[in-house]
């Protein structure tokens, strides 16, 4: 009887920590989304859910072998990597949802402005629109970008401005981030 607890509890400690793998796994590729869109490079909260990725699916496989060699040792530094991620991904995600549409305007006009012309321009080609937010303090930098602009949509009758596309696309990739880590760290 005894030795039928020991099984039960093991198959669901592995059967855990492959959600958690997949979890992991699921949590890189959404920020690694973010990244490739161009968007988000230079937010510190994707590098850092990112790195939550990494980390869960290492402590993952940390489970696994725990659970399988049903070594003491192992299991209670799992234990204790388990809690020290559980907060890490909770502060992450919160930083996720918190992070409002002033600030990301903010931090992607200073990111703007740091990037290269070149580097601009290919922005510009691969989401297809021209400058990057229409405001009236910035109107003569938006008024320079557009003239300098080399997308295909230019040659139509309309070109979105790529602030609005990055922000509407940083908006969906924070919210999903925060929820899924929300729920990770929640379920941990």
């Amino acid at each position: 009887m005894l030795k039928l607890g020991f099984s039960c509890t093991r198959n669901a400690l592995c059967a855990l920590n492959v959600v958690y793998l997949v979890v992991g796994m699921s949590l890189m590729a959404a920020a690694g989304y973010g990244r490739s869109f161009g968007i988000l490079w230079s937010l510190s909260i994707i590098s850092v859910v990112m790195a939550v990725g990494v980390f869960l699916i290492f402590i993952s496989i940390l489970g696994l072998i725990a659970a399988l060699k049903q070594n003491q040792i192992v299991l209670f530094t799992y234990i204790l990597a388990m809690m020290l991620l559980c907060i890490l991904q909770f502060i992450a995600s919160c930083s996720c949802l918190a992070l409002g549409r002033e600030k990301q305007e903010k931090l992607l006009s200073m990111s703007w402005e740091m990037m290269s012309n070149e580097t601009r321009r290919s922005l510009e080609q691969q989401l297809d629109c021209c400058g990057l937010i229409n405001s009236a303090e910035k109107q003569h930098l938006f008024r320079t970008d557009v003239n300098m602009c080399i997308s295909s949509c230019r040659r139509t009758s309309h070109c979105f401005a790529c602030g609005d596309l990055m922000l509407q696309h940083a908006a969906e990739t924070l919210g999903f981030l925060g929820g899924v880590g929300l729920f990770c760290s929640f379920s941990q």
